[in-house]
């Protein structure tokens, strides 16, 4: 990547970031922290673990694509990909509009070493993959709710619906793995009032690599299933893991919590702050996500807040790392 778009990642990242940390309550999270204590650190480090497996999943797509000239001393290893996985992260929680940052980001850093079409198709399977994982882990969410929670009239509509999202959802991705899913977008957003000159010009003027692009999506289901399922099941079993945070926080003010409690109080959270991906760091959707979860499964507001600020600050400090290792060359 060249360095000016290297510098504009970075600084407005880091802009962004800092708007954010002016309107952190210091004594409150210093309060948070203390409280917490040898347990914070578990929740901030346990996604240095997290970040492997989401790079895995993205190192078994790059390498089902690979054909034999493709390898070279250019080829990227795991750490550096690594380093871009933690560096695009960041960028969609900083930047409104989630995945607008870190997909590009991750694209123009991979291109000098696969090829533009290549690249493009890896972060796209990518970036299906992980959101596909979460229609999963939120629909088996609505069954592990439905086998340990008790059920009431509102619960049963919200689950109903919430299931219905996700079997569409589901079913909308399965067929953009078979079929490619490129086009599919760019046809969308062509009804989109104001974007659909733009995306009928650049499905002119790209037509061929955006059929390319699809011929590899839709290559890695129809003929890779295995690495198919195993970068479905890396991604899905990281959002499993990922509750430990939450399990951690309530560890600390809870004598006993439950572990399947904490799945359940992480998936209402994450899909409620992912239907407000429009705000950077998802700000104030999340900790509005945590209040409703944990009041909703009868623990209290106290609990809620404590948990949203210690996760909070994870997110901050794992986004300035990912802003730091975007200055990394090596």
């Amino acid at each position: 990547m060249k360095k000016k778009y290297q510098n504009i990642f970075f600084f407005v990242g880091l802009a962004i970031l800092a708007v954010m940390l002016t309107q952190l309550d210091y004594h409150e999270v210093w309060a948070g922290i203390s409280r917490a204590g040898y347990w914070f650190l578990a929740v901030v480090g346990i996604w240095f673990f997290l970040y492997v497996m989401n790079t895995a999943a993205w190192w078994i797509i790059i390498n089902s694509q690979a054909t034999p000239p493709t390898f070279s001393s250019r080829w990227p290893s795991f750490l550096w990909l690594y380093k871009v996985t933690v560096s695009g992260f960041a960028l969609n929680y900083a930047t409104p509009g989630g995945l607008l940052g870190g997909e590009p980001y991750k694209i123009m850093m991979l291109a000098p070493k696969l090829g533009t079409k290549q690249a493009t198709a890896s972060v796209i399977l990518h970036t299906m993959t992980h959101i596909f994982s979460h229609f999963w882990f939120w629909l088996l969410s609505c069954v592990l709710y439905v086998c340990i929670e008790p059920l009431n009239v509102f619960m049963t509509i919200i689950l109903s619906l919430v299931t219905l999202f996700c079997l569409t959802a589901i079913w909308f991705f399965l067929k953009g793995y078979k079929r490619g899913i490129a086009v599919s977008i760019l046809h969308i957003v062509g009804h989109i009032p104001y974007a659909k000159r733009w995306a009928i010009r650049f499905m002119d003027n790209h037509a061929g690599q955006l059929s390319e692009i699809d011929h590899q999506i839709a290559a890695l289901h129809n003929q890779n299933r295995f690495t198919f399922l195993t970068a479905v099941l890396l991604e899905l079993s990281c959002r499993i893991i990922s509750a430990l945070e939450i399990y951690f926080c309530l560890l600390v003010i809870l004598p006993s919590p439950s572990y399947l409690e904490s799945i359940l109080i992480l998936a209402f959270t994450s899909l409620f702050a992912n239907m407000l991906f429009f705000i950077p760091l998802q700000l104030g959707g999340r900790e509005g996500g945590f209040l409703m979860s944990a009041g909703g499964l009868g623990l209290t507001a106290s609990a809620g807040i404590f948990v949203a600020l210690l996760v909070r600050l994870r997110e901050l400090i794992w986004t300035a790392i990912g802003l730091l290792l975007i200055k990394l060359e090596k």
